[in-house]
C-alpha cells in the first residue's frame, strides 16, 4: 500500500532529511512538507507548501494532501536569531493546536508522529538514573520550554484518546550531537573553555544526529501509541564529555554561573537556555527500552560513541565556533 506523509517544519535539518529519506523510498507515494521557508536542499519530489503552522487554513491544506501520516517536526527547542521567546511559545502551543484542529478534519489520517523532547522530564538533583515514559509528573515543570512541552503532549494525548483509530507517537528526544547539526550541546563544546557548575559533574545522555533521523524514520514506518524515549545507550559525565572534545571545563560557583552565561551571551558566544543550564547542573538519563522493543530501532551510537564521532571531526582544538556548515536544529 502506498503511503502519503506530510511533514511540518520541513525547512529544518531533520525535516529536510526526513523528506529526503521518504521520497527515496518507493513505498511513499507522496511526501509533502509545510513551512514558512523552503527546504534546505534539493528535494526531488517533495511537495513544498508555504504556510505558517499557526494559520487557520491548515485543514484545507491537509485535505489537499490527503496524508495517512503527519509528522509534527516544528517544535521550537530554542529560539533562533530574530525569534522571541513569545514567538517560539506561539509556534509550539498555538501551532500544535492548529495542527490538531486540522487533523480532526482530515479523515485520511492514520498516524501522527511528533518529534518532541525529553526536556519534558526536566533536570533534577534527586531524579532517577533513567526516566521511563511514565515519569513526566515526578517534578514541577520549572522552565517555559518544559511547560510548552508538557502542554503539547497534553494536547496530543487528548486527541489520541478522542481518536482511537489514529496512532499518536510522541518521540521524546535527548539532545542531539553530530558534525552536521548545531545544537546547544555542540555550541557549548565549541567554546574554548566551557563553564561548568563548581561541585557538579552530572551524567548526560545524547543521541547521534544519524540515529536521531533513523529513529524518526522508524517511527514513521512503525508508529506506536504513546511516548517513546529516544537516546543513545549509556551516559557520560560532563567533565569527560568536555575532555573528549579536547577542552577543559572552567568550574564556576553556582551563584556566579548566571553572570558568566550572560557575559557569554553579550559576547555572542552562547545563549544558555534555562533548560540547558539545569542540564549542565543536574544531567538527565532516559530509559530507551520502548524504542528498541516497540518501535524496533536500536541506535548505532552510544552516547560516548556519538561524542567521539563529533570530536573526531572537529577541524582543530581550541575551537570557538560551531563546525562549519552545521545546521541549527
Amino acid at each position: 500500500m502506498s503511503r502519503r506523509v506530510l511533514i511540518t517544519g520541513v525547512a529544518s535539518h531533520f525535516g529536510t532529511e526526513l523528506a529526503r529519506r521518504l521520497e527515496a523510498d518507493p513505498a511513499y507515494d507522496h511526501v509533502a512538507g509545510l513551512d514558512t521557508q523552503p527546504p534546505r536542499g534539493g528535494l526531488e519530489r517533495t511537495e513544498f507548501i508555504e504556510a505558517d503552522i499557526r494559520g487557520e487554513h491548515l485543514a484545507g491544506l491537509l485535505a489537499g494532501v490527503r496524508p495517512d501520516t503527519v509528522v509534527h517536526n516544528q517544535i521550537v527547542r530554542r529560539p533562533g536569531p530574530g525569534m522571541s521567546a513569545g514567538t517560539a511559545h506561539d509556534i509550539n502551543v498555538i501551532g500544535s493546536l492548529q495542527l490538531l484542529t486540522a487533523c480532526e478534519q482530515t479523515e485520511t489520517i492514520e498516524a501522527i508522529v511528533i518529534r518532541g523532547s525529553a526536556g519534558v522530564y526536566g533536570s533534577e538533583p534527586a531524579a532517577p538514573q533513567f526516566f521511563d515514559e511514565e515519569m513526566t509528573r515526578m517534578y514541577p515543570r520549572r522552565t517555559r520550554f518544559q511547560r510548552d512541552a508538557g502542554e503539547i503532549e497534553a494536547y496530543f494525548e487528548t486527541y489520541a484518546n478522542s481518536h482511537p483509530s489514529v496512532t499518536c507517537t510522541m518521540l521524546r528526544y535527548q539532545p542531539a550531537i553530530g558534525p552536521s547539526v548545531e545544537t546547544q550541546i555542540t555550541r557549548y563544546l565549541a567554546l574554548a573553555a566551557p563553564p561548568t557548575y563548581l561541585g557538579f559533574d552530572p551524567r548526560l545522555q545524547l543521541i547521534h544526529e544519524d540515529d536521531a533521523l533513523d529513529a524518526l524514520v522508524a517511527a514513521v514506518e512503525r508508529p506506536v501509541r504513546g511516548a517513546v524515549n529516544v537516546a543513545g545507550p549509556g551516559t557520560v559525565g560532563l567533565t569527560r564529555m568536555i575532555r573528549m572534545a579536547g577542552k577543559f571545563g572552567v568550574p564556576v560557583p553556582s551563584p556566579l554561573f548566571g553572570a558568566v552565561a550572560s557575559a557569554g551571551k553579550r559576547a555572542g558566544m552562547l545563549d544558555f537556555s534555562e533548560d540547558f543550564r539545569r542540564l549542565l547542573r543536574y544531567g538527565r538519563g532516559v530509559d530507551t527500552r520502548r524504542l528498541t522493543d516497540d518501535v524496533g530501532f536500536t541506535p548505532r551510537f552510544s552516547t560516548e560513541a556519538a561524542i567521539e564521532d563529533y570530536a573526531a571531526q572537529l577541524p582543530h582544538q581550541g575551537m570557538t565556533a560551531p563546525l562549519r556548515n552545521a545546521v541549527r536544529v
